[in-house]
Parts: C-alpha cells; sequence; structure tokens
C-alpha cells in the first residue's frame, strides 16, 4: 500500500548538478576557466600577477629592441598585461556573480537557481556551500508549503462536517439527538487529535521535550496499551482480538510511560485500521541482549519493501482502498512521525520488520538498569557453574 502525502504539492524538478563535471564536459559546455586546476585563490592571483608582469616586460623588450620609442611601447605593454589577465582571470568571478542572481532570486521565493562550480580554491567551496544551502532551504519551503496544505486539508474536513450538522440544528432540519451529537462528538475530537499531535511536532522541532524515565512491568504496561486498543477498536466497529506474550513474564521496561503509551496508542491504532474484522494483532515483548523488542503486527495488507522507509513521515498515510461507504478513518498521518520521535528520545528505534502476514512495526529500546542487573546476576551464575 503505497503511501503518500494528502494534497501535497508538486515537488519542483531538480536543478542539474553542475558540481561533477569533468574537465573535457566543462570545455565542451564553455564553463571551463582557464586558471580552475589551480586549488586556492591565492596561486591563482599569484600567477596571474606573473603572468601579467611577464607580458608587460616581454613587450616592453619587444618595443625597446626594435626602438619603438615609450610613446608606443608603453601602451602595447599596458594592452599586453590587461590582455593576458583577462584570459587568465575569465570566470574567476563568475561563481561570485552567479551566487548573487541565485540569493536575490531566492528573496523572491524562487529556490531553483544554482551556481555551476568548476573549481576546487575558496571560491568553489564557497559555490558548494551555497548550492547546498538553496537546496536545503527549497527543501525546508517545499515542506512548509505541504504541511500548510495538509493542515488545511486535515482541518477542513472535521471542520466543514461541524458547520453543516450546526446549521442543521440551527435551521430545524435536525434535532440535537444522541446520534446526531456522537457525530459532533466524533469530528471535534479528531480535531482535538490533529492539534495534539502538531503541539508534539512543535515541541520535536523546538527540542524542548523531556523525558520522565519510570521502572514498569511489561506485562501491565502492555495490558493497559491494549484495554485502550478494545475502546478504540469498538468505536471504529471493528472486530478483531489482542493476543499478548511478554518474554520473560516479569520483563521490566524503563521508559516515559506517557510517551511510549502514546507510540503504542498509534501503533494499535494503525494495527486496528489496517486488519480485517475477525483477525488477530498481535503484541510480543521479549528481551533480545541488550535490548527489549516490542513487535506490533496485523493480518492486514502490510507495507511494501519500497515503501517502509516513507511511513515515518510526516502525513504520510495508506491509500488502502477503503469498503463502499465506509467513513474515513481520520488519521492525521503524523502518527508514526510522532511514534518515532519518541522512540529516539528513548535511544531506541523503530522500523517495519519483514513478516510473512501483514505487516510488523517493530520497537527496540534498551533494557532498564534493572534487566541489565539480571542480565549480569545471570552471567555470574553461568560462569559459576562453568567453573
Amino acid at each position: 500500500m503505497p503511501l503518500s502525502p494528502s494534497n501535497s504539492p508538486e515537488p519542483e524538478p531538480e536543478a542539474e548538478d553542475t558540481t561533477t563535471l569533468s574537465r573535457a564536459e566543462q570545455v565542451a559546455r564553455g564553463v571551463a576557466r582557464p586558471l580552475d586546476l589551480l586549488g586556492s585563490i591565492k596561486m591563482k592571483i599569484g600567477v596571474l600577477v606573473t603572468a601579467a608582469v611577464v607580458a608587460t616586460a616581454g613587450m616592453t623588450w619587444v618595443g625597446l629592441r626594435n626602438e619603438m620609442g615609450p610613446s608606443r611601447t608603453l601602451p602595447l605593454a599596458i594592452l599586453a598585461g590587461l590582455v593576458v589577465t583577462q584570459i587568465l582571470a575569465h570566470g574567476m568571478t563568475s561563481p561570485l556573480r552567479e551566487m548573487t542572481e541565485a540569493a536575490q532570486a531566492m528573496a523572491k521565493g524562487d529556490y531553483s537557481k544554482r551556481v555551476t562550480i568548476t573549481s576546487r580554491d575558496e571560491v568553489g567551496q564557497l559555490a558548494r556551500a551555497f548550492t547546498v544551502m538553496a537546496e536545503d532551504l527549497a527543501q525546508a519551503d517545499m515542506l512548509r508549503r505541504e504541511m500548510i496544505a495538509n493542515v488545511s486539508h486535515e482541518l477542513r474536513t472535521p471542520v466543514a462536517a461541524l458547520q453543516a450538522e450546526l446549521e442543521n440544528m440551527v435551521d430545524g432540519v435536525t434535532t440535537p439527538d444522541a446520534e446526531t451529537l456522537e457525530v459532533l462528538l466524533t469530528q471535534t475530537r479528531r480535531l482535538g487529535r490533529l492539534v495534539t499531535d502538531m503541539l508534539d511536532l512543535s515541541r520535536l522541532d523546538a527540542d524542548v521535550v523531556t523525558l520522565t524515565i519510570e521502572e514498569v512491568e511489561a506485562q501491565a504496561f502492555i495490558d493497559e496499551a491494549v484495554q485502550a486498543a478494545k475502546l478504540v477498536a469498538s468505536s471504529a466497529g471493528k472486530r478483531v482480538a489482542f493476543v499478548t506474550d511478554v518474554t520473560p513474564p516479569n520483563l521490566a521496561l524503563s521508559i516515559d510511560v506517557e510517551r511510549m503509551h502514546q507510540v503504542m496508542a498509534n501503533l494499535l491504532s494503525n494495527a486496528i485500521r489496517a486488519t480485517p474484522d475477525h483477525s488477530l494483532i498481535t503484541i510480543r515483548v521479549q528481551a533480545q541482549g541488550r535490548w527489549v523488542q516490542i513487535d506490533v503486527g496485523d493480518q492486514g495488507p502490510g507495507i511494501p519493501l519500497e515503501e517502509r522507509q516513507h511511513v515515518f513521515e510526516r502525513f504520510a498515510r495508506g491509500k488502502t482502498a477503503q469498503p463502499a461507504g465506509s467513513q474515513s478513518t481520520g488519521g492525521t498521518g503524523l502518527g508514526l512521525a510522532i511514534a518515532r520521535w519518541a522512540v529516539l528520545l528513548h535511544a531506541g528505534s523503530i522500523e517495519v520488520a519483514d513478516a510473512e502476514e501483514g505487516c510488523v512495526m517493530r520497537v527496540r529500546l534498551p533494557k532498564s538498569p534493572k534487566e541489565r542487573e539480571r542480565d549480569k546476576d545471570k552471567d555470574k551464575d553461568r560462569d559459576a557453574k562453568a567453573s
């Protein structure tokens, strides 16, 4: 099920990369410069001055030898120096002019201009840094416009539904019965989820979130997450069963409970949406060396290998077809981005794991101090028995 951002603008065409042109290609395109082979601007200036002096002195010597006189020798000597300087200095300042034009274009919102880079000196390095900066600014601008478009789209749907229902009530078309109020409550919750997700993302970008680490029993933590997921499945009309397996049974987690509940809620909500009725959602927690591994698996269509790197991007959502007449799942496309952020805060990792059926989301967290002490005790006992 390929994933793509909702209502995202078309990406701008990438500018041609001129940083890797060979010398022959530079000559063929007319962008080669005589002094490009020198790797220092100081060396270029030195060669330029030396060549100009030699040309001027040579022309002076020719004029004196041919008894041309100072009135003709001096202008010819100056002209020779200027010609040599013009030939050798050709293109030395071209990147600076191009950067000026590109900066003026960026000030107007056009990030497509690039600087032609053919030298390895300080000006060439500056041009490369400028090109990287321009690409980063173009990407940031695209993400900003994409986020505005997606947030506008996500807000429009529940707001339009709320407005329509409220207008019907005001006009007397519908009465505020339990069913109508339930529809309004559903849309309000969807708005609340979006606002919460956006606040979390703003904290992520500002890097202002701290963790409150606690030692909790893995079985109790998973049971609590499953109970919340059952309510989500019931409200969505999904008839699914949950199977949990914690190995060993007394396994402990060292986590920020609130943040990891957020992770589990997102993973289980996605599993509920993806899996068909009368199927299983499995949650397996087991110790793996220095890590605790949490697998959340469903029996849905799964995620193709080539799309797995995109599922944790903001506003990335599956395009799995919904049954005719069914309502939107109401996902904001931010859940997995926030889940990855929370897991990374725990110095862990999250990925889409290989599975024979459906999709398995795998979270790996560092073992708690308690578990590390247990491992040390087990190693000591094993060494004692071996000796």
